[in-house]
């Protein structure tokens, strides 16, 4: 009758010992998995900037959206850089309706109103056609850096400046409108999203 106790009691004090191991564990690394989880996160939402470009931590703080959206996209998300005291770009987290369902993009802007980059978070558009979009190696999305409010946002064959995707018209379409609405709600909302003072 001893030896059933003892064999209960060794199990009860191992199974013990493993959840108090195992809670330890997640307490020690808890911290550390949080922080690779938020670096991920900061190198998807902020890889339209230049790392030398800032020297805060946009995510921290999101802004206060404007009331007011786009009117074939929507803006989700701002966020500011700063380096030092100044600001020096605006990261939109955009949405538009793509062919295949919502395409969300992060959007960097710099303080004078053009367009850093344009990076793609989550789209469902068919592989190897709308879906070249979030491939970085298509270099789709790089012919746009630069470009501001005033140049023509649209693809050549609507007599804009841009190339499209091959066999992905509307994909194409809806990301450069996507664009286009981000630099037009920059430039609509520049002191609000830069913290400057209004100009008269």
């Amino acid at each position: 009758m001893i030896a059933p106790i003892r064999s209960t009691l060794l199990l009860v004090a191992i199974g013990g010992s493993a959840v108090a191991l195992s809670l330890a564990w997640q307490h020690w690394t808890g911290p550390a998995i949080a922080d690779a989880e938020r670096q991920l996160q900061a190198s998807r939402f902020l890889a339209a900037l230049p790392p030398q470009s800032y020297d805060n931590q946009p995510l921290d703080t999101a802004l206060p959206l404007p009331a007011d959206q786009p009117l074939h996209s929507k803006v989700l998300a701002a966020y500011r850089a700063t380096h030092g005291t100044s600001p020096t770009a605006v990261v939109l987290v955009s949405q538009v309706q793509g062919y295949a369902g919502p395409i969300r993009l992060t959007i960097a802007i710099d303080a004078d109103g053009r367009l850093i980059g344009t990076r793609v978070l989550e789209q469902q558009e068919s592989p190897g056609l709308g879906g070249q979009v979030a491939d970085p190696q298509s270099g789709w999305l790089a012919q746009f850096a630069t470009h501001g409010l005033g140049d023509h946002w649209a693809i050549r064959r609507d007599h804009g400046d841009f190339d499209q995707l091959a066999g992905a018209t509307v994909t194409s379409r809806a990301v450069i409108e996507a664009q286009q609405e981000a630099l037009r709600y920059f430039d609509q909302h520049r002191s609000e999203l830069l913290g400057a003072p209004d100009h008269e």
